[in-house]
């Protein structure tokens, strides 16, 4: 129960720093790509499936044993933690280039620095965690995989608009960083080979 309040906390401080950020001066846009509010469609939906499977209070995620459920818990609230935290690195790298949307503004610059370094798109990354972390401490197992396929669906779309945007406004230095950088999974290597 402790554990899923944490989590909650995540989420609340994530969607706090996020709306309550300091505002920049407005930006004029250069380019858009629309297909991004399919991408947040399925992800959405993904997480409303976790949301909607929730289990009993007091429920264990898992039959495993009362060590492995705190070890769970724990493994949560560590998950939801580092998850809010990279958002907010990443946010933070971005400046005022950050936007929900996938768009370019003028004098847009491509962000290779903090969790950039890592993956190209560490915000979908980050929420997935978040998410899971959200599956082990509310909702029941099998909200896993359903919530999983949808969110994978929406942040290819994404990643999709986003890296084409990319592409387009920094050409080979975009192609570099891609082939250095994945996508979204530390270690998984680079679409682009």
């Amino acid at each position: 129960m402790a554990a899923l309040g944490l989590v909650a906390l995540c989420w609340w401080t994530l969607g706090a720093a996020l709306l309550f950020r300091k505002r920049l001066p407005p930006v004029r846009e250069s380019r858009r790509a629309p297909a991004w509010k399919l991408g947040l469609l399925f992800q959405a939906g993904g997480v409303l499936v976790l949301l909607a499977m929730r289990r009993p209070l007091g429920t264990p995620w898992l039959e495993v044993g009362p060590a492995l459920e705190l070890a769970a818990a724990a493994a949560a609230v560590a998950l939801a933690a580092g998850s809010a935290w990279i958002v907010w690195r990443a946010e933070r790298a971005l400046g005022r280039q950050f936007a929900y949307q996938a768009r370019l503004i003028e004098g847009h610059r491509l962000i290779t620095s903090g969790p950039y370094r890592f993956v190209r798109h560490p915000m979908y990354a980050a929420v997935f965690t978040l998410a899971v972390a959200t599956a082990i401490t509310w909702s029941r197992w099998m909200a896993l995989p359903p919530f999983a396929l949808l969110y994978a669906v929406g942040t290819v779309v994404r990643v999709r608009c986003e890296d084409r945007l990319l592409q387009e406004a920094f050409g080979a230095e975009f192609e570099a960083y891609a082939r250095r950088v994945p996508a979204v999974i530390p270690g998984l290597g680079s679409r682009r080979r």
